[in-house]
């Protein structure tokens, strides 16, 4: 089932490859948490993605906008994600469960043996998600603004396109759209 827009979002907990954990209800956001679920250390897609989103951490942050990116690798792998894809800036989760992946509405996938960087698939995993949330206010939860869920590891939306997006929204108080009146 899709989280439609202004709708609260699932809560998300997860451990951090750099140690602790975080939380979306601990975010400190003041315009979006950018929640980006990719498919894992097997992904070649998952890795133009993240180090696209790395690269550009910076002009995201200036929107006012924190980024997670959370795969349901378990604790070897993520670091593996961190160190050999060069992502040391960047937020990285693990161990999403298969409950929680529903909770967000993605979609699922079993292995199919080794991908082009030569890593087995999980046996099971997510397919990849993105996900604009808007921080609470005044003690309400954290709503959907925007979202883009896959069922293929290709078509992601570009970054600047996703930083267009945080400005517009941000200058002229967009509303989040794809909300049917009854």
């Amino acid at each position: 089932m899709p989280i439609l827009p202004t709708t609260k979002v699932p809560a998300l907990n997860v451990s951090l490859v750099a140690g602790g954990s975080w939380s979306l209800a601990d975010s400190t956001a003041s315009s979006f948490t950018m929640v980006i679920f990719y498919r894992g250390y097997h992904c070649p897609k998952c890795k133009e993605q993240l180090l696209d989103v790395q690269e550009r951490l910076a002009d995201i942050e200036a929107k006012g906008a924190q980024v997670i990116a959370v795969s349901m690798d378990p604790q070897d792998r993520a670091e593996s994600t961190r160190d050999e894809w060069g992502l040391p800036r960047l937020n990285l989760g693990y161990g999403l469960s298969k409950q929680a992946a529903r909770g967000w509405g993605l979609f699922m996938s079993s292995s199919r043996g080794k991908t082009s960087l030569g890593i087995e698939e999980l046996k099971v995993f997510n397919e990849p998600g993105l996900f604009l949330v808007r921080p609470p206010a005044h003690d309400d939860a954290s709503t959907l603004y925007a979202s883009w869920v896959q069922t293929t590891p290709f078509a992601r939306p570009p970054v600047n396109d996703l930083l267009a997006l945080m400005n517009f929204a941000n200058e002229k108080s967009y509303p989040p759209r794809g909300i049917l009146a009854a």
